[in-house]
């Protein structure tokens, strides 16, 4: 396909998205299955200029003054990719697949247009109704983390040490160019391409014979300072496909008990596949659907050394990977994930010992779902847990990288180069 055909699919496939409410992944897929003639190579890059787009979306609406696909399109070539009116006229050249010529008001606007007098959300391309929260957590550096937030997300690998050193990996693992992550000590990064697509990875024979997982850097240092030990009784509560239970296997050496679950059993069915490739070794308590359903870790309570606290939340912090989701989510949706949130951190405390904690973690920049949720944990349990003060597990040489917080510490896009993580530890004093 010539790159005019690409943008006039990637304006087909926003249009889907718009008409139909539908998440990006979908809408590509579908429209993959009914254009069977474009590579592989086709489709990355059309899935690149959609999420570019929807990165993009407020402020190239603004700049071309309408909020069509084709305008937002437009106007994302010219603020994204930094193309000038004329490349962009040829481009809409109304040629053979390529999208109908430019119009007069269309070529001003891309001339003309500016981002000088946008309101913020505007310029910073996010919901109106989320500025507030955002400012609150990055204050005067709100403009740098909004753009930053708007950039395409790094490809991060975690080197599984049960298998490999990170130094050995890096060697066998020459031909992607990888190199080390800023901050995470087992994290490689691996170069994107022109396109913004990586590598295939997970076709990689390393990948295959577990090597190494893919996990943006933050998550990787979420799962490190939970600060799983050899030997200790460990619950990964909100396991998920188990990205960071394989992390804490790798941390505690295959040495303990480690338990991962999830309250759904739907998305445990990716960690037995992943546990057999890496090694690792954890015990996976798969509740039953229904309402009826036992709890599979009552057995647990009061024993556990460490409960990690994955929860569910509106995933704000992963915008750069998931552009789409910033305009799906809406207020009633935060307020649902509170009451989750409050859920799972109060199983959480029936679990851990005197003496034992518990990390939060949320990929949430929303300080209700942080502080605010460890701040409604705190007031329900009667002085029965303490905050372990962030700074004292944060370490000397990443504790530049994050924002301390009331109760936790955040990492951000902008500061930390990572998706937006919150990580905060309590423990049980009584």
């Amino acid at each position: 396909m010539t790159p005019p055909a690409r943008l006039s699919a990637a304006i087909d496939i926003l249009a889907d998205i718009a008409d139909r409410r539908r998440p990006a992944a979908d809408a590509l897929k579908d429209w993959g299955l009914g254009h069977r003639f474009a590579g592989s190579g086709d489709r990355a890059a059309i899935a690149s200029l959609v999420y570019d787009a929807l990165r993009r979306r407020a402020s190239a609406a603004w700049i071309m003054g309408a909020d069509t696909p084709r305008a937002v399109v437009a106007g994302m070539l010219r603020l994204q990719y930094g193309l000038a009116e004329p490349i962009i006229a040829g481009l809409f050249s109304g040629e053979r697949f390529a999208p109908p010529p430019l119009t007069t008001d269309e070529r001003r606007a891309l001339t003309e247009g500016s981002l000088a007098e946008a309101p913020p959300a505007i310029a910073g391309d996010v919901p109106e109704w989320v500025l507030p929260a955002l400012t609150d957590v990055f204050g005067d550096a709100l403009h740098d983390e909004l753009r930053a937030l708007g950039r395409r997300a790094p490809l991060d690998i975690r080197i599984n040490t049960l298998q490999r050193s990170r130094g050995e990996a890096l060697a066998g693992l020459s031909h992607l160019a990888a190199q080390p992550t800023p901050h995470a000590p087992h994290g490689l990064r691996i170069p994107l391409g022109e396109d913004g697509r990586g590598p295939a990875l997970h076709v990689e024979p390393e990948f295959l014979d577990g090597w190494y997982e893919i996990q943006d850097e933050g998550s990787q240092l979420a799962g490190l300072l939970c600060g799983a030990r050899a030997g200790e009784t460990v619950v990964d509560l909100c396991a998920g496909g188990g990205g960071k239970t394989l992390a804490l296997a790798a941390a505690m050496g295959n040495a303990g008990r480690l338990i991962a679950s999830d309250d759904d059993p739907r998305r445990l069915a990716p960690i037995h596949e992943r546990l057999r490739r890496s090694g690792a070794v954890a015990e996976v308590r798969t509740p039953r659907a229904g309402r009826a359903r036992a709890d599979v870790l009552g057995d647990l309570d009061g024993e556990v050394d460490r409960v990690l606290v994955d929860a569910p939340c509106t995933g704000s912090g992963t915008w750069r990977r998931n552009p789409d989701a910033k305009w799906r989510v809406r207020p009633g949706a935060l307020a649902a994930r509170l009451q989750d949130q409050a859920g799972v951190l109060d199983r959480a405390a029936r679990l851990v010992r005197p003496g034992g904690r518990i990390t939060y973690v949320t990929c949430s920049l929303f300080p209700a779902e942080n502080d605010g949720a460890i701040a409604g944990f705190l007031g329900r349990h009667d002085d029965a847990f303490a905050i372990v003060p962030a700074a004292g597990i944060v370490g000397d040489a990443l504790r530049p990288a994050v924002r301390l917080t009331t109760f936790g510490l955040q990492m951000s896009p902008g500061l930390t180069g990572t998706d937006g993580f919150y990580v905060a530890t309590l423990e049980r004093v009584r």
